[in-house]
């Protein structure tokens, strides 16, 4: 039986997509715009690598959270599979956040890797959204807990 808690580290895994995704949606129109050398820079091979990162990521958890609630929804969910969605969707948006503000000059891991000095800025989007996914490695348990737990039910079961 899922408890509460459970069924909230599911939900909330919801949040971190929504963050990655708004990561994309600034990031790729950024790279065609901003131009280094004569060139925008989503020509660049560091920058595509970038994007290819932030994307996998996104698609990546996606796939976890809505395989974990389709299982919610047939009643086969697991405890250590609701800290495992949350625990892969809050830090992979962190990374993601991080890139984006590196791509574009804001702050946000991969995004701050993107954006640069501007990610980190409240001027734009990219900071709120490193600060709103790294609420989400801290909200219904930290990183740490849900680590833990998902190591205890794999020692239960042997």
């Amino acid at each position: 039986m899922m408890s509460g808690l459970d069924l909230e580290r599911l939900v909330l895994a919801a949040g971190p997509l929504g963050l990655m995704q708004a990561c994309l949606d600034e990031a790729i129109p950024y790279v065609r715009q901003r131009e280094q050398f004569g060139h925008p820079i989503g020509e660049f091979q560091f920058i595509q690598g970038k994007l290819a990162d932030m994307y996998t990521s996104l698609q990546s958890s996606r796939a976890f959270v809505y395989s974990v609630a389709r299982d919610c929804d047939n009643g086969k969910v697991d405890r250590k599979d609701c800290a495992g969605v949350i625990l892969l969707a809050a830090e992979k948006a962190t990374q993601v956040a991080l890139q984006v503000i590196f791509l574009c000059g804001h702050c946000d891991m991969q995004a701050i890797q993107c954006l640069g000095g501007n990610g980190y800025v409240n001027e734009y989007p990219t900071g709120r959204l490193l600060r709103d996914a790294k609420l989400f490695e801290i909200g219904a348990g930290t990183s740490e807990i849900r680590r833990l737990i998902i190591g205890r039910e794999l020692f239960k079961q042997g």
